[in-house]
């Protein structure tokens, strides 16, 4: 063995131990997953509103009144009465479909699908598009590879949804793929945490681990669309014993699912989505070998995650999609490209 290769897997291992015990809290999973995130089946369901509305009330927050049909487990068609509004700046701007809020009053929600939701998030796709049902698995594939990864991350199920808008004059109707998104609140009750929203908290002072674990993430499906200092696109959580986990989200802009509709901040010194920037902060030498290990003893977990759309996209796109994500591990694999592309780019 060479001689860096062995203080690298020395150091990896003397870490181990260290991490186990610090990464993790003992009392974080209690896993309590409400019955609609149990199944990674899609669930079939029927929403309808007025597109012009919640684009009209996004600005006030106020709710809209409708009823989230689903199919339930003999296959018949049941309903939960729902609130919906408008969510996410930029879709909203320029998509046709706009990601959804949705909140589920308490006394309609026992004994349904969505029992132990308050409310919930939807993603929809942007546009109406050949390829838009294609992005929305692209990016569920994301949420899926990031629950390998650490116990920090929004349960998610995919939906076939029947969308109405309904119009003054006569209601369209859309056959769509989305993902519904747990609300922070309930993986904040999972941890026994708390949600820190609005606030602004140097990344500095986030449980390390978890954190580089999370920039490696990003870097990894290749997303520079967002900010934990800002809380762009990032939740913050602290936990009972006073540590602040950032939870990630909203993964539209990744190089991995390549909107066409995505693009770069100028801040940022690359042109394309598909190019890796990495935007973690300098940890200790010793951390970020011991997450760069992880990753790749890790490795064939994250691929596994493939599975939950391999019957849903054609084999291509996924196959394109692994070579896409391999490059994230050939980098780990390569001291040169891994100090150049990661060690020498973190934010300090």
């Amino acid at each position: 063995m060479a001689k860096n290769q062995f203080i690298f897997y020395r150091a990896l291992f003397s870490l181990a131990t260290i991490c186990c015990l610090t990464a993790s809290p003992t009392y974080a999973q209690t896993e309590n997953v409400s019955k609609l995130f149990r199944e990674d089946a899609p669930l079939e369901v029927k929403l309808s509103y007025s597109f012009q509305e919640i684009k009209k009330k996004s600005a006030s927050k106020a709710y809209t009144p409708t009823y989230f049909h689903y199919k339930n487990e003999a296959g018949t068609w049941d309903s939960v009465q729902v609130e919906v509004r408008a969510r996410g700046n930029f879709r909203q701007e320029r998509c046709m479909f706009t990601p959804i809020k949705m909140k589920i009053p308490k006394g309609d929600r026992k004994g349904t699908i969505l029992g132990g939701n308050k409310s919930l998030k939807l993603v929809l796709p942007c546009q109406n598009a050949k390829y838009s049902n294609d992005l929305i698995l692209k990016e569920y594939l994301c949420y899926k590879l990031y629950e390998p990864v650490t116990p920090y991350f929004f349960h998610t199920r995919l939906v076939n949804i029947t969308l109405t808008d309904v119009q003054s004059k006569q209601s369209k109707t859309y056959e769509l793929k989305g993902i519904l998104v747990e609300d922070d609140e309930e993986i904040a009750d999972r941890f026994g945490a708390e949600i820190k929203s609005d606030v602004e908290i140097n990344p500095f002072r986030h449980h390390d681990t978890t954190a580089l674990k999370l920039d490696f993430f990003q870097y990894m499906i290749a997303n520079t669309d967002w900010s934990s200092y800002y809380q762009h696109n990032i939740q913050l959580m602290q936990l009972p014993t006073k540590q602040y986990i950032p939870l990630a989200y909203d993964f539209d802009m990744a190089g991995l699912v390549d909107a066409p509709y995505a693009g770069v901040s100028k801040e940022i010194p690359i042109q394309s989505v598909r190019e890796r920037y990495f935007r973690g902060v300098c940890r200790t030498d010793d951390l970020y070998a011991y997450v760069r290990g992880y990753y790749l003893e890790k490795e064939e977990e994250i691929f596994k995650a493939y599975d939950y759309i391999s019957d849903q996209m054609d084999p291509k796109e996924i196959e394109k999609s692994k070579a896409y994500l391999d490059g994230f591990f050939k980098t780990l694999k390569n001291e040169t490209q891994f100090k150049t592309e990661i060690l020498l780019r973190c934010r300090k």
